[in-house]
């Protein structure tokens, strides 16, 4: 294919996987029925990343405002993420995919926050994708977690308070060794960023559909990329200005 031709790709692709309790409760299921089917659009939308050649790809699996659904839905969630690390890890890692969680992991039980660490530990040096898990995570935190960073830095006298810009401050978020968002999913029908990346998802294409979160396979995904492969980023530019410069 000439390479002019080909398909842009986002490089990172962020995802609120939205719609797992509505699924379940359509089929007059618990909503852990929902989580659990779920991961099969977790494993579905990897092996799509994989395929496609995109870097890393983040998904928002607890944020911090889930910690006040009902406790049983909480445990439940809980219990999956063991089970998924359990089983999980292994195949990503031999498919390449490093896996890395963001977010405040604190509040995680030891033994969750063991297996968090080991299964960061186990696929580190991998490169294929980057798989970020946002766990406890909200974007307002992450940008008080930034700041409050940043000036610990001011008071050891590492860095002057007059030299904090977006550049100097960016080092200091979640995810900031891995290129911006360009394509911000999410899934269940609304249209809500949630508190998800604010800060990274700044010059993101947003995109929203009706699919609830288990129901999403590489179909759904293909629709979302060939969308975003159809919008001209122009990051403050005219469109005159980018053609004229590509």
């Amino acid at each position: 294919m000439d390479p002019e031709s080909a398909p842009r790709i986002p490089r990172h692709i962020a995802i609120v996987m939205d719609g797992n309790g509505r699924w379940a409760e359509r089929r007059r299921r618990p909503r852990s029925f929902g989580h659990r089917e779920g991961q099969k659009a977790v494993r579905a939308a990897v092996e799509f990343c994989l395929r496609r050649g995109v870097e890393a790809l983040t998904l928002f699996a607890f944020s911090s405002e889930n910690w006040n659904r009902p406790q049983s839905e909480v445990g439940a969630l809980m219990q999956l993420f063991l089970k998924a690390l359990d089983r999980e890890v292994d195949e990503l890692h031999e498919n390449g995919v490093r896996i890395a969680f963001v977010g405040d992991l604190s509040a995680f039980q030891p033994e969750l926050r063991e297996r968090m660490q080991n299964a960061m530990t186990k696929t580190g040096a991998n490169a294929k994708l980057k798989l970020n898990i946002a766990v406890n995570y909200g974007g307002r935190w992450d940008i008080a977690d930034a700041a409050r960073r940043a000036a610990l830095e001011v008071a050891a006298g590492r860095l002057r308070a007059e030299d904090i810009t977006e550049q100097s401050l960016a080092p200091f978020f979640c995810l900031a060794d891995l290129p911006a968002v360009d394509l911000f999913i999410r899934t269940g029908g609304e249209q809500r960023i949630s508190n998800f990346l604010l800060w990274q998802v700044a010059y993101a294409e947003l995109y929203f559909t009706e699919a609830l979160w288990p129901d999403v396979d590489a179909d759904v995904l293909a629709g979302a990329l060939a969308e975003f492969a159809r919008r001209e980023r122009r990051y403050g530019l005219t469109s005159a200005q980018i053609k004229a410069a590509s």
